[in-house]
C-alpha cells in the first residue's frame, strides 16, 4: 500500500471552501500586502497564543531575524541556542553578526538541556554594564529554546533561569503551534509562544498550521517591542519612504494570511489527531514487542492522569541501524525522513565557531540514530499498523 510522510491533498479537502472564498476575498480587496487580512490574522494569532502582539512576517526564518534586529543584537554580541534545530535558528544569529553559543541537548527530549544551560550560565563572568560574557568576550544577549518536534522546553524552569541571569527568552516556537507545557511542581499552564519575552512561529506549508507558501510570525509581550517589529518588518518606515531605521522586506501577504485565517479553527482538532495517532503508534510498537529496538518519544505525563500537551510536528523515534532501518522502509514505500542529519555546531559553515566532533555528543547521537515516520492528522489507523508492521519486519523477521 505504502503510506506517505505528508498528504497535504487529505488536509486540503477538510479547509478547501474556506481557503477559496479568502483567497477570493483577497483578490476582490485587491489589498495584497498586509492591511486587514493581515491585522485580522495577527489579532487571531495572538487571541490563539495568549499574547498581546502578534506581527505577521514573510516566514518564521524572517520572524526571528525581526526579532534580532529590533532587540539591537549584533556584533560583539552572543545569542545561546541548541544545536540540534533547522538551520536558521543560528543562521539568523550569524546573520546579525553575533557570536551562536550551542549548548548539548537533553537526550530523552532532543530539546536544549537546562541543567547544561544553567551550569553554563554560572560560570560565566559579567563586563561592567551587568552582561555575562562569552570566552570570546561577547555579550550574552538571549536564549533561543527550541520546542523542537512539538514540545516545549520546561517553561518554569526555562523562566527562572532567565530571571536569574537576566538573559531574555526568545522562543524558537516553529513547530509549536498549541503546544503546551504543564508545571509538574505548580500545575501551571504555559503556552509555546507565551513563556518568553518574544516567540517566532513558521508557517511553512508542512507545519501543523501551514500557509500556501512562505509565512511566519513574531509575538511579543510589550507593545512597544512590537512597534519596533513593524518597523523592522517594512523598511523600516512608518510613513511611506521615511526611514527611522534600517529593517527589511518581511512583510506577510494577504494571501498567506487568508490560507492562515481559513486553517485556524482547525488547528486544535488536527493537534488532537495527531496525538491520536502518536497514542496509536505507541500501542502497536508495544504490542509487537519492539520497544528493545526503538525509543519513543518522551512523554513524561504516559500513564498519569495529566492530559497530552505534545503536538506531534514530527513522530521522532531513536532506531537501532538506523540507516538500515530508514532504507528498508523506503523499499517498502513508507515515507520517513531524518531530522537532522548533520548538527548545526558541525555544519561547514559554522566551523569558525571552533566546536569539534565529540563536542556535543548528545546532539551528534541524536542526528546519527533518529528518525521521523508519518504522524499528520488525516493519517488512517491501518497506514499506522503498516508502518509498525514494516518496522517489525525489519528488526524482527
Amino acid at each position: 500500500m505504502g503510506v506517505p510522510l505528508l498528504d497535504l491533498p487529505r488536509q486540503h479537502e477538510r479547509v478547501s471552501t474556506a481557503v477559496a472564498d479568502g483567497v477570493a476575498a483577497v483578490f476582490a480587496s485587491q489589498q495584497f500586502i498586509l492591511g486587514k487580512t493581515v491585522e485580522d490574522f495577527e489579532k487571531s494569532f495572538a487571541e490563539l497564543i495568549g499574547v498581546p502582539h502578534a506581527v505577521g512576517m514573510s516566514s518564521g526564518t524572517d520572524a526571528q531575524l525581526a526579532i534580532l534586529m529590533a532587540m539591537g543584537i549584533g556584533e560583539g554580541d552572543a545569542v545561546i541556542t541548541t544545536p540540534y534545530t533547522f538551520f536558521a535558528t543560528a543562521g539568523c544569529i550569524h546573520r546579525v553578526g553575533a557570536e551562536t553559543v550551542f549548548i548539548d541537548i537533553d537526550p530523552s527530549t532532543y530539546l536544549i538541556d537546562l541543567t547544561l544551560l544553567e551550569q553554563y550560565l554560572d560560570s560565566r563572568p559579567r563586563d561592567d554594564e551587568g552582561y555575562l560574557l562569552t570566552d570570546k568576550g561577547a555579550r550574552i544577549r538571549a536564549i533561543i529554546p527550541v520546542h523542537l518536534f512539538g514540545v516545549c522546553v520546561a517553561a518554569d524552569v526555562l523562566q527562572a533561569l532567565s530571571a536569574k541571569y537576566s538573559v531574555p527568552i526568545i522562543e524558537d516556537a516553529a513547530q509549536a503551534v498549541g503546544a503546551e507545557f504543564r508545571s509538574w511542581t505548580t500545575g501551571e499552564m504555559s503556552r509555546a509562544g507565551a513563556i518568553g519575552d518574544s516567540a517566532y512561529f513558521s508557517f511553512f506549508p508542512t507545519k501543523n498550521l501551514g500557509a500556501a507558501g512562505d509565512a511566519g510570525i513574531s509575538v511579543c509581550k510589550d507593545a512597544d517591542f512590537a512597534n519596533k517589529l513593524r518597523l523592522v518588518r517594512n523598511h523600516g518606515m512608518e510613513q511611506r519612504y521615511y526611514h527611522r531605521v534600517v529593517g527589511g522586506n518581511f512583510r506577510l501577504d494577504a494571501l498567506q494570511a487568508a490560507v492562515l485565517l481559513a486553517k485556524m479553527p482547525l488547528v486544535h482538532e488536527w493537534n488532537s489527531e495527531r496525538r491520536g495517532n502518536a497514542t496509536d503508534y505507541r500501542d502497536g510498537f508495544t504490542a509487537a514487542g519492539l520497544l528493545d529496538f526503538v525509543t519513543l518519544p518522551a512523554e513524561p505525563w504516559y500513564g498519569r492522569a495529566v492530559e497530552n500537551h505534545h503536538i506531534y510536528h514530527q513522530y521522532v523515534l531513536r532506531a537501532h541501524r538506523r540507516d538500515e532501518l530508514m532504507a528498508h522502509l523506503q523499499a517498502h514505500k513508507i515515507g520517513c525522513a531524518v531530522y537532522y542529519p548533520v548538527p548545526l555546531h558541525l555544519q561547514e559553515c559554522f566551523a569558525y565557531l571552533g566546536y569539534e566532533e565529540g563536542s556535543l555528543p548528545h546532539a551528534e547521537a541524536a542526528a546519527r540514530e533518529t528518525i521521523a515516520l508519518p504522524i499528520f492528522a488525516e493519517l488512517r489507523p491501518e497506514e499506522i499498523k503498516e508502518v509498525v508492521d514494516t518496522i517489525a519486519k525489519f528488526y524482527k523477521g
